[in-house]
């Protein structure tokens, strides 16, 4: 039940960002500085991927890259923030759902701990009342041998009429 919900989730949230995204590509090429800015980002993200291309295929390192041209720069950096944007909308509602559960989670242990107080709490006092009760039985029974055999049924008898009679 819960993954198609995830899926339409991540899927709306791309579709959301989408058109945030491309008005970032397309206004970081229309800034000078900010142009140059990702464009040097650009070429040092295409460097590094070499490199780790070159790494992984056990090919030279140490062979000068041909820098991106300025449109190739442009355009991959461009993407790059594009993406990056999706990436932190996407990690932020991650971030967020889990703080939201985290808070539900502890709401609801919260909840389990005051049942478990309640409970003692009842038992607590149920242990009492049966103390109580062996106590009065116990007294009970003394008054009952004091008296003896005809004695008991004759306090049960005035007992349950209610007519007890003080001796």
């Amino acid at each position: 039940m819960i993954l198609p919900v995830v899926k339409l989730g991540t899927l709306f949230l791309k579709t959301a960002c989408k058109p945030i995204a491309n008005r970032l590509k397309k206004e970081a090429g229309r800034h000078p500085k900010f142009r140059q800015f990702i464009i040097n980002i650009a070429q040092a993200n295409h460097r590094f991927t070499i490199n780790m291309q070159r790494r992984i295929y056990g090919h030279a390192i140490d062979v000068a890259i041909r820098p991106l041209n300025e449109e190739k720069a442009v355009q991959a950096a461009a993407d790059l923030l594009g993406e990056l944007f999706v990436f932190t909308v996407a990690g932020t509602a991650i971030v967020f759902e889990v703080q939201r559960s985290a808070r539900s989670e502890a709401r609801k242990e919260e909840e389990r701990k005051q049942e478990i107080q309640a409970m003692k709490q009842r038992d607590e006092d149920l242990a009492r009342e049966v103390e109580l009760i062996k106590h009065k039985v116990a007294e009970l029974q003394q008054l009952a041998r004091g008296r003896g055999l005809v004695g008991t049924f004759n306090f049960w008898h005035a007992h349950r009429d209610g007519q007890v009679k003080n001796t």
